[in-house]
């Protein structure tokens, strides 16, 4: 259970060493976004669910965190960011109420795409830190980059955030993945900063894929464009940053070396360099690596001129027509 469901702690861009909380198999989700690091939705759904008992997830995070306590390993939030959306599981809020007891903040990465319930703003005014996915405000565009299931309505959606923002006490974030072609044009970044500037986030984040994507054609903005967004952010926002940059190598080491990389690379693609340096706190070589790979458990991936390293997921990269 602890090697499946929990993971890290990984280096984050946004909380510092997030140890990540993995509460929705591969790959359950509402959205089957074009630039997604795990590929294609394999199971789309837009109702929660139980995927595992509350207490047993809290349980895991309770035994890692005492883990790596005793390897002095450093953690700035328990995070929900899975294989999946984490607002599918109908158990989030009371998994976020058992981890109270640890004394953590706790943040949960979310698409967005259900906080119009009720039940599911209920359970992320829990959490101290909330992140909400913006790509676009438009139908159309949406469609092109979010691919989501087909119930779900960007309107109702949109208006959800609002409400959400309106009553959340923790600090609310948002992120905005801008995809050359699609969503990069200085109208629909308008769009997207009029909305935020009525969301009134306590950070905005532009973003770009830096992990190969779900589809390989899809390309980042230019970093002419980006600057533009940022420009056009900038004046309807209070706190802007970019999210383009690589996180860093500073991954954790908890004793069994293969479990780490299986567990982080579930969800989490690790650059060539990455691995190495995990591989130095081991004392371990690359032949644990190519082990991994021999046996079909990771795969080696290029994108923009670097090595990336995943798990092996069930059919991964792959969705049929009817999940769309």
């Amino acid at each position: 259970m602890v090697n499946s469901i929990i993971y890290g702690p990984v280096p984050s861009r946004r909380l510092g060493h997030s140890l990540g909380i993995n509460n929705i198999p591969p790959k359950i989700c509402s959205y089957s976004c074009v630039y997604c690091q795990l590929g294609n939705t394999m199971n789309m759904r837009v109702e929660r669910q139980t995927f595992y008992e509350p207490e047993e997830i809290a349980q895991s995070v309770k035994e890692k965190v005492k883990q790596l306590r005793e390897t002095s390993e450093p953690i700035d939030y328990l995070t929900f960011v899975p294989d999946g959306e984490p607002t599918l599981d109908v158990n989030l809020g009371k998994e976020i109420e058992l981890l109270k007891s640890l004394g953590m903040r706790i943040a949960v990465i979310t698409n967005a795409s259900l906080v119009w319930r009720d039940d599911v703003r209920q359970d992320l005014q829990k959490a101290d830190w909330v992140s909400l996915k913006v790509d676009t405000v438009s139908k159309e565009i949406w469609h092109r980059i979010n691919s989501p299931q087909k119930s779900l309505n960007l309107e109702v959606i949109l208006d959800g955030m609002l409400k959400f923002a309106d009553t959340f006490k923790g600090r609310l974030t948002t992120e905005s993945m801008l995809i050359q072609g699609i969503n990069d044009n200085s109208k629909e970044i308008e769009r997207i900063a009029d909305f935020l500037a009525q969301l009134k986030p306590n950070k905005t984040y532009l973003a770009i894929p830096t992990r190969p994507p779900a589809e390989r054609t899809i390309n980042g903005a230019s970093e002419q464009t980006i600057n533009m967004a940022y420009q056009i952010f900038s004046k309807r926002l209070s706190s802007v940053e970019y999210l383009i940059g690589y996180e860093g190598n500073a991954f954790a080491f908890t004793g069994n070396v293969e479990e780490d990389l299986l567990s982080i690379t579930s969800v989490h693609p690790m650059r060539e360099k990455a691995i190495i340096e995990l591989l130095r706190k081991a004392d371990a070589d690359w032949g644990v690596v190519e082990k991994l790979i021999k046996g079909g458990r990771l795969i080696e991936v290029g994108y923009q001129g670097k090595k990336f390293y995943i798990r092996k997921l069930p059919q991964h990269g792959t969705t049929s027509p009817s999940q769309r």
